[in-house]
């Protein structure tokens, strides 16, 4: 079926009318971007609604219905609706007027996907997990350190519609941007979801580069003079967000290197150009997040091995001091045994003797341990 018969088969059936509500409520206030700083966030889940012709923002007028008609009529420009956590309800009737397939319906309603690419038709189909670095004053085991989020796209060949996750990963900034380069969003759909998958590498880079900080931290703790008494627990949270980060960035792969390397009649043939250097910077965020990992295995290997000599020069001390102890108590057993026929027994100087063999004794052995490092 075709979108123009799409759409009339949804006005004809009254499928739309709830949609209708909610652009009614998203023109009652001014569309804007949740999260985006010093906005505020709209009480629907759609965040905007903009038609794009020849690059250029162009005025709207009416509801979304009747802005993909114009569209479709005139075979000039593409919409691109903007949502974030939508209801089955709400994203009901979009998903008939851009007939969108049920199975990527569902991933973009209940979200917790990995990183993908799929094509349902004419419709491509992404999937980006969002990442955020968690600001602390200081790293403890119990800190967050990555947050993530997800964007899902859908891109036809005249609409691309985003579904946001998370209170994080804002597009209103992108919006603008690309806004501001009429002749980039005048390639259509596959600009937008090329500047979308750069603006989450990016943000990978950003997180990367902060995690940084964090490992340098405990390393620089662990290898200190107080690195034994470090705590252990830390570099398990950062091996955990570590993990959290990886999860969102490695599968990206492959979906990248498949909008740059394989022809889809979604993207734009000079748009993969583009996703080429994305792949790239994903690349470079893979290699930091795995020398990341190799490192805080690193750390924690040091920090055992500390703990590990810590402990051997403790057990030498008590060995030491064992030995030292044990000429005082050898020497008073034997005395302390009841015959009447020992050496010295009755002898006027027999305790000074003793106790002066005992201290000479102890001082030989308190020399030669500290001699030998084990005191």
């Amino acid at each position: 079926m075709s979108m123009a018969g799409n759409l009339r088969k949804v006005t004809s059936l009254g499928g739309v009318d709830g949609l209708r509500k909610v652009a009614r409520l998203a023109r009652r206030r001014p569309r804007v971007d949740l999260s985006h700083p010093a906005r505020s966030p709209l009480g629907s889940s759609v965040v905007n609604c903009v038609t794009y012709r020849e690059g250029v923002r162009t005025p709207a007028r009416g509801d979304l219905v009747d802005t993909v008609e114009r569209v479709r009529k005139s075979r000039e420009g593409f919409v691109w609706l903007g949502l974030h956590e939508p209801t089955d309800q709400e994203f009901a009737g979009i998903a008939e007027l851009f007939d969108l397939h049920p199975l990527a319906v569902e991933d973009a309603i209940e979200a917790h996907q990995r990183p993908k690419l799929e094509r349902y038709g004419e419709t491509l189909f992404a999937v980006f997990k969002t990442v955020c670095y968690v600001e602390h004053e200081e790293l403890t085991a119990t800190s967050e350190v990555v947050n993530t989020g997800e964007i899902m796209v859908f891109v036809g060949a005249d609409f691309v519609i985003t579904v946001r996750h998370g209170r994080h990963g804002s597009l209103g900034p992108l919006r603008e941007e690309l806004e501001s380069d009429p002749g980039q969003l005048a390639k259509g759909p596959s600009a937008v979801l090329h500047a979308i998958a750069d603006h989450v590498v990016d943000d990978y880079l950003t997180v990367t580069d902060s995690v940084q900080g964090d490992i340098d931290q405990v390393e620089t703790d662990v290898f200190s003079e107080a690195g034994a008494r470090a705590d252990p627990g830390r570099i398990y949270q950062l091996k955990r967000e570590l993990l959290e980060l990886k999860r969102a960035v490695v599968p990206l792969s492959r979906p990248l290197e498949d909008l740059a390397t394989r022809p889809i009649r979604a993207v734009d043939p000079e748009i993969q150009a583009y996703f080429r250097d994305v792949s790239d910077h994903l690349l470079r965020a893979k290699e930091q997040i795995a020398a990341f990992d190799e490192l805080l295995n690193s750390i924690l290997q040091a920090h055992l091995a500390q703990v590990t000599v810590a402990q051997n020069e403790d057990m030498r001390k008590i060995t030491a001091w064992a030995a030292i102890v044990a000429v005082p108590t050898m020497v008073c057993g034997v005395y302390g045994m009841n015959f009447d026929h020992m050496p010295e027994l009755h002898w006027r100087y027999g305790y000074g003797m003793v106790i002066g063999v005992i201290s000479v004794a102890c001082l030989a052995l308190y020399r030669g341990f500290r001699r030998s490092g084990w005191l």
